[in-house]
């Protein structure tokens, strides 16, 4: 563990700050790139008539960011290792300004999706924070700390969304963007004064070989995953990219194995407690979005179906709000938790009380209250999960990984989220009910997703069941989450 904030201040070199200032920071800073991703939320349907495009092609607005994303995160987390967490934490929130800026300007569909590139790319703040963490707060402030971190994601997406409501239907569509430029430069400035720069770093030279194979890979991925629907599953443009995604990912494997200082240690991702979380991840992603492509669905759907609840926009996103404030709520007793019976134990109750959240949404489905209650129980559950995943990943790698090695399990749980969407957008697809001339995905339908939705989450518990007992400095007595391991302490 890093004892910065125990050391005094050399001369010349300001104090540091205290663990408080650190994580409100960082925890603003993480609610501000979900804020980004979800403030675009309320013109999607827009998008085609805002920029002058089909709809096929508007799409990529949202597109882009996401397989931005899925290339940054890992790349950033790396890098931090190497160069200065910090540092890539505020190249992450210029590149948030940047892009947030250029979609303010923007009128048509180019400069959009260059925007949105350039806003996809800042997704590595919050695996930078929960590094940052690690190395500048004491053993006892961590766990609550990485908790407060890990639920910043939920927290901005379900508050986002009533704010960008809010600012879509009273202002003109590009206050959205200026709003997101604004709250990244109030957030780079919090950092730059009040969080001090990590001296854990791994050194070495970039793998800019294993980085570019990694990113054709992931693409291939996530386009054919995110755009399958629309291409058609077995059209030649999926499976293509499906088999192009495989034969590189493989490649790349290899590649990695035989590097000296590869992107990522794929010796360290092996490891029992690393790989078995980061499986667990993907299903908790895939729980977690699950929620969010049902509720605001059928609570703006028309009351004359027989089972929406013709609520707008802002009411929707309302109701969603409680989720992300008992994801933040639910973080000290996350931590709390992981200390007495050890971050497993914590990944697992929260699994459950997802799978009860979407049972109980299950058979309560016809009120807006009822859509609170579960959303809030999905949220509690989601809390306690992702509250739990920093620290088993970080109790199993060394310090001079953990940015690599938290950025690696946020791509999990978002590879999750977008099968989820992929997988939803199937079933909503195909099971449907006519509602006059149009089309709508049926009550069956939500309740199907909801279903897939509670699987995944038990899936995550039994993956769960897999990662290993935590390791005791002594009889009886956890390793603290994030603390390193014995063996780790006298290393160093």
């Amino acid at each position: 563990m890093s004892d910065a904030l125990a050391r005094p201040a050399a001369t010349g070199e300001p104090a540091a700050p205290r663990p408080n200032a650190v994580v409100a920071v960082l925890a603003f800073g993480g609610i501000v790139v979900s804020l980004m991703q979800t403030l675009v939320i309320p013109i999607v349907p827009k998008l085609p008539e805002l920029l002058h495009a089909p709809a096929s092609d508007a799409a990529w607005a949202v597109t882009a960011t996401l397989l931005a994303a899925a290339v940054a995160t890992p790349v950033m987390g790396r890098l931090g290792d190497m160069y200065g967490k910090r540092r890539m934490l505020l190249l992450s929130l210029a590149m948030l300004v940047a892009g947030s800026v250029t979609a303010a300007l923007s009128d048509s569909l180019t400069p959009m999706i260059v925007g949105r590139v350039l806003q996809g790319l800042a997704s590595g703040v919050i695996p930078l924070g929960i590094s940052i963490m690690r190395d500048e707060l004491p053993a006892e402030r961590l766990g609550s700390a990485t908790a407060l971190m890990g639920a910043s994601l939920g927290v901005g997406g379900a508050l986002g969304l009533p704010a960008a409501a809010v600012i879509a239907e009273n202002f003109d569509w590009h206050a959205l963007f200026w709003t997101s430029a604004g709250l990244g430069i109030v957030a780079a400035v919090l950092v730059l004064f009040l969080v001090p720069e990590s001296k854990v770093r791994s050194g070495g030279r970039f793998d800019a070989v294993g980085a570019l194979g990694m990113a054709v890979g992931l693409v291939c991925l996530l386009l054919a995953v995110s755009k399958g629907a629309d291409w058609g599953w077995a059209g030649g443009t999926t499976l293509g990219l499906f088999a192009a995604a495989v034969v590189i990912l493989l490649a790349w494997g290899l590649f990695e194995l035989r590097v000296d200082a590869p992107l990522v240690d794929l010796r360290t991702a092996a490891r029992r407690q690393v790989l078995v979380t980061n499986l667990a991840s993907v299903a908790i992603g895939f729980a977690m979005f699950s929620m969010s492509l049902v509720i605001p669905q059928m609570l703006q759907l028309p009351a004359q179906t027989g089972y929406g609840l013709g609520k707008s926009l802002f009411i929707s996103g309302l109701v969603m709000a409680p989720s992300g404030l008992v994801m933040m709520a639910v973080a000290p007793v996350s931590a709390r938790v992981s200390r007495t019976r050890g971050p497993k134990a914590t990944l697992m109750i929260g699994a459950l009380i997802v799978a009860v959240g979407y049972g109980l949404n299950i058979v309560l489905m016809s009120q807006v209250w009822h859509f609170v209650l579960a959303s809030s129980v999905i949220g509690a559950g989601i809390g306690f999960a992702y509250g739990s995943m920093p620290a088993l990943i970080m109790s199993a790698v060394p310090a001079s990984e953990t940015g690599a090695a938290n950025s690696l399990n946020t791509l999990m749980r978002s590879i999750g989220t977008s099968t989820a969407s992929a997988v939803a957008g199937v079933v909503l697809a195909h099971m449907t009910t006519r509602f006059g001339p149009y089309a709508l995905p049926s009550e069956n339908g939500f309740r199907t997703v909801l279903a897939l939705g509670a699987g995944a989450a038990l899936t995550c518990f039994l993956i769960a069941s897999f990662i290993p007992r935590q390791r005791t400095t002594a009889p009886g007595e956890p390793v603290a989450a994030g603390e390193p391991a014995p063996a780790e302490a006298k290393a160093r």
